[in-house]
């Protein structure tokens, strides 16, 4: 039997022992946790040692909706443009540029991290860099594309298709024609075709599961783990299979938008989970669009956009019926449905499927999962609480910055709903499993101590952003007992796993993160310079700074 000792200043998030200061671990899982001289009694003296000193551990730190193909993709796969920061198009086109000289064999090139702003770019754009191969360039967002010429013609796209699927999808020229920018669905379609192979999946899968370690994060859910690659499923299933997985992954399989059959569908996702999954990679639900994203006039809002009227946004999964069935079918399963919702819209939506679908199945803890949640009423935070589902929130997203997002925001929906973006503090008032999103890699960040920084100060630290970043909607900050709640035993609650991690327990899996900072009680401003020492994965230390 594998003994090992831990020694540091235990933050448990354990209700009844919310501190300690030495755990025991035995093949993995916690044996002990409490005093020192009690752990070392009884472990013996063979017993490994694991000595933090005055360092903070915590639960490992848990994500509730990434992407991991993608994150591994644009790590080693694309050009990075988020390394920009801000829009710059002529710092895009070197950077891409670069990569193409550095990329000279393959048959097609990406690019992601573009952030939109209001110069409007087109095909042209990318032509001037590359006319004898596709080029495609991805939002950081993920909902908006931009193809050059040869990546139209690749992919099909002409004025049929962009008619086929309306001129607000597929933008087009005075003459008809797609002028290269697409969005939503559309966007599907590229990525379907795109060419991938199972070994470029597990090289990514992999790389992301470096990041993630090294940033303390030992359990992340993947929202739609075939989004981005039809072969990324096989992937995880073989690296497990192959000992190379130590983070362990709960993924939501992609279904597609108003699905023709959603028993059908249902009864797909679990043969996957059946022949898939195992202890590292598990299937636990289904995941679908409802809308876009508001930055692109794609989030389903409640109301019109103030600069187009008579348009609320693109209704993706929009067909109630069949999304009760898909709620209903997987309950039957033991799974849950985990969807895109941003604009207020689509939360509304969602939420009238959830109540109807239980009013089937009686089952009130399905834990249902809605993430970003840009805008929410009221009367559906008050729901959010009383259907027993998940808001995943987005705390890195808060922040007002001048001159660019925030600006966007009040001349699409107005100052007055802008500034009640992002509410959290309601959702736990409505008694609602608060957990934290950060949509890696759509968003350019996983961090825990800015996500506890932004959490409680609706900011950003001062020296990010060039300290342009004012506070939003301070009235929704939370504490960090909370924040760490919803990075760790709430997230476990998600995927029905509180039993099994999410908190420093006797018998749960032996998974922390340790940091040289007290995120529960040192200064804000000394949360944002923490540094992580170590993670631990099954009681062994898999990364040490």
């Amino acid at each position: 039997m594998k003994k090992t000792i831990i020694f540091g200043n235990i933050i448990t998030m354990d209700e009844k022992r919310p501190f300690a200061k030495a755990a025991l671990v035995k093949n993995g899982v916690f044996a002990y946790i409490g005093s020192a001289e009690e752990a070392k009694k009884l472990a013996g003296a063979d017993a490994q040692v694991l000595d933090y000193g005055d360092n903070y551990i915590y639960p490992g730190f848990l994500e509730s909706h990434s992407h991991g193909h993608l994150a591994g993709d644009r790590f080693i796969g694309q050009a990075n443009l988020g390394q920009v920061g801000l829009t710059d198009y002529g710092k895009y086109r070197e950077i891409i540029k670069e990569f193409i000289a550095k990329n000279p064999h393959r048959q097609l090139y990406m690019a992601a991290g573009w952030v939109e702003n209001d110069e409007y770019v087109t095909k042209a754009y990318l032509d001037d860099i590359c006319t004898d191969k596709p080029l495609i360039m991805q939002t950081g967002g993920g909902h908006s594309m931009l193809l050059n010429t040869k990546a139209l013609q690749w992919a099909g796209i002409d004025a049929a298709y962009a008619k086929r699927y309306g001129y607000d999808m597929v933008h087009v020229d005075k003459n008809g024609n797609p002028d290269g920018y697409i969005c939503e669905n559309p966007l599907m379609d590229i990525i379907a075709i795109l060419p991938s192979s199972v070994e470029d999946a597990k090289n990514y899968l992999l790389a992301w599961q470096n990041f993630a370690l090294q940033n303390g994060y030992t359990a992340v859910a993947d929202a739609g783990a075939e989004l981005f690659c039809k072969n990324c499923p096989q992937a995880y299933h073989e690296l497990e299979k192959e000992g190379k997985l130590k983070m362990r992954t709960y993924a939501y399989m992609y279904v597609t938008d108003n699905v023709v059959d959603p028993k059908a569908e249902i009864a797909r996702i679990a043969a996957q989970r059946a022949e898939l999954s195992g202890e590292y990679f598990h299937i636990v639900g289904a995941k679908a669009f409802l809308d876009g994203v508001t930055e692109a006039h794609t989030g389903w809002q409640n109301q019109d956009y103030l600069d187009q009227p008579g348009y609320h946004g693109v209704e993706r999964f929009n067909d109630h019926d069949k999304m009760v069935q898909l709620i209903v079918e997987a309950d039957k399963e033991g799974m849950s449905v985990h969807v895109h919702s941003e604009g207020g819209g689509a939360t509304h939506f969602m939420l009238d499927c959830i109540e109807d679908a239980e009013k089937i199945t009686g089952n009130l803890d399905q834990r249902n999962v809605l993430a970003h949640l840009h805008f929410v009423t009221d009367e559906d935070i008050r729901r959010m609480g009383a259907t027993g589902s998940i808001p995943a929130v987005p705390p890195l997203w808060t922040a007002t910055i001048p001159g660019g997002p925030y600006e966007q925001e009040v001349s699409y929906v107005g100052k007055e709903l802008t500034d009640q973006a992002y509410p959290i503090k309601s959702f736990y008032d409505a008694g609602a499993n608060v957990v934290f999103h950060s949509d890696y890699p759509v968003s350019p960040m996983m961090n825990v101590k800015f996500s506890i920084y932004t959490a409680e100060t609706r900011s950003a630290p001062k020296d990010m952003l060039g300290g342009i970043c004012q506070p939003r909607n301070v009235k929704e900050a939370i504490t960090r007992e909370q924040s760490l709640r919803a990075m760790t035993i709430n997230v476990a609650r998600q995927w029905h796993q509180e039993h099994r991690m999410g908190s420093i327990e006797f018998g749960k899996i032996a998974n922390m993160a340790v940091f040289d900072c007290d995120f529960l009680h040192d200064d804000i401003e000394k949360v944002a310079q923490a540094n992580i020492v170590a993670t631990i994965v099954d009681g062994e230390e898999v990364y040490k700074a």
